[in-house]
């Protein structure tokens, strides 16, 4: 079993900054990937940003240049930067962990969603 811990939402102004982390730990050999996703009232859960094992990251068009994505393998944390918050922003954020397990010879791939954090934007 994995656990998956996200810490640091919260409420800004437009143009605010926050800072989100993400903690996995568990039974797992590996991390394969990480990635923030968030869903704002009445719309679809979307992937923000996301980061692999091999540290490329990719982002959805309406944060990048705002939002940064980050990783400390060691501590199989990844944060997310948000800097010149708007009110579009405003969402529950989740992080998704992908992990493997190496067994018999095989790998299998998993994944986890923590329970999400509040992120409010005002104008």
């Amino acid at each position: 079993q994995v656990r998956v811990v996200e810490s640091g939402g919260g409420s800004v102004r437009a143009g605010g900054s926050l800072r989100l982390s993400c903690a996995a730990s568990g039974s797992f050999d590996s991390i394969n990937f990480m990635a923030w996703y968030r869903q704002a009232p009445g719309k679809q859960r979307e992937m923000v940003a996301r980061i692999n094992y091999g540290g490329f990251t990719n982002y959805v068009d309406s944060v990048k240049d705002r939002f940064t994505i980050s990783r400390d393998s060691a501590a199989n944390t990844v944060l997310l930067q948000m800097n010149s918050l708007q009110p579009e922003d405003t969402a529950v954020y989740y992080c998704k962990v992908g992990t493997i397990i190496r067994a018999e010879r095989r790998r299998h791939e998993y994944e986890y969603w923590g329970q999400g954090t509040q992120v409010t934007v005002s104008s």
